[in-house]
């Protein structure tokens, strides 16, 4: 059995994910709320409040649903449960790509409203002016190649990178672009394990892999994928830990024929003038 991670009032930076590379793997997983946060944070080193949450909290088809302000609503809550990892806070789409100044005042302003350690904005060669700019305002930057899910549509769905010379090559140019931009690790996500590897060995900064290959520098997954709580499509890459859906559907149905059947609530759950005193 795993030892369990001891909680503590200091907080990982971005300067120590830096420093993990080649080192013990980094565990990583996404949070939007603030009751996960408290829940993953003795066992993981960094929490990613991803756009994700667009597709897995609010029903959006893509990840292009999230917007600037549903991102700090969530990171806020991620920051107050969390006490010990790194917290890194997607940039939307829309919120950095028009020009470096676009990107600055929005990772300024993520930054100023929630607390967070860091923000993560995809692209390479095309983003490096925005991550170097946001790095030169004294803001850490995760990077994001390969499989780049706010480009969905433009891609034509959800495609496995690394199949052709022609996109390796673009793959390696994007690795290489996020690093000299001063990223301090970078996602990459739906690529060939062969070239996520080799990325991995290329870099100096640490690469965190999702559909990607063991020899990156971490691993990580949304967490309702995890926990089995996806209601619609799962990645293939994705390995569920537990199977939340079942435990759920079996506790609302107990509810529901408790309550139809006049079960519940029973004694122990009303009040009364003798039981107790005022607290709820």
């Amino acid at each position: 059995m795993a030892t369990q991670l001891p909680t503590t009032d200091i907080r990982i930076g971005a300067d120590l994910i830096r420093r993990r590379k080649g080192g013990t793997p980094i565990v990583c997983l996404t949070a939007y709320t603030y009751p996960i946060a408290r829940l993953l944070d003795p066992h993981v080193d960094l929490l990613l409040v991803g756009d994700s949450v667009a597709m897995v909290l609010h029903g959006h088809e893509t990840t292009l649903g999230a917007s600037l302000e549903m991102m700090i609503a969530h990171g806020q809550a991620v920051m107050r449960g969390s006490a010990r990892p790194c917290v890194v806070v997607d940039m939307p789409a829309g919120s950095y790509e028009e020009s470096a100044m676009q990107a600055v005042a929005s990772a300024r302003r993520i930054v100023g409203e929630t607390g967070c350690q860091a923000v993560k904005l995809e692209g390479g060669v095309d983003m490096a002016r925005q991550i170097a700019a946001i790095v030169a305002a004294d803001i850490p930057v995760m990077g994001h190649i390969g499989l780049q899910p706010q480009s969905v549509e433009k891609d034509g769905g959800y495609k496995i990178k690394g199949r052709t010379d022609e996109t390796v090559a673009a793959l390696i140019a994007d690795a290489l672009a996020v690093e000299k931009a001063g990223a301090f690790s970078v996602v990459i996500e739906g690529t060939i394990e062969t070239v996520a590897a080799d990325i991995a060995r290329r870099i100096a900064i640490p690469t965190i892999g999702i559909g990607a290959s063991g020899d990156c520098d971490g691993q990580i997954l949304v967490i309702d994928d995890m926990v089995g709580l996806t209601v619609d499509r799962v990645p293939k890459f994705v390995k569920q830990y537990a199977d939340l859906r079942s435990v759920i559907t079996h506790a609302a149905e107990r509810y529901a024929s408790e309550v139809r059947d006049r079960v519940f609530p029973g004694p122990s759950h009303v009040f009364s003038k003798t039981n107790g005193g005022d607290d709820a």
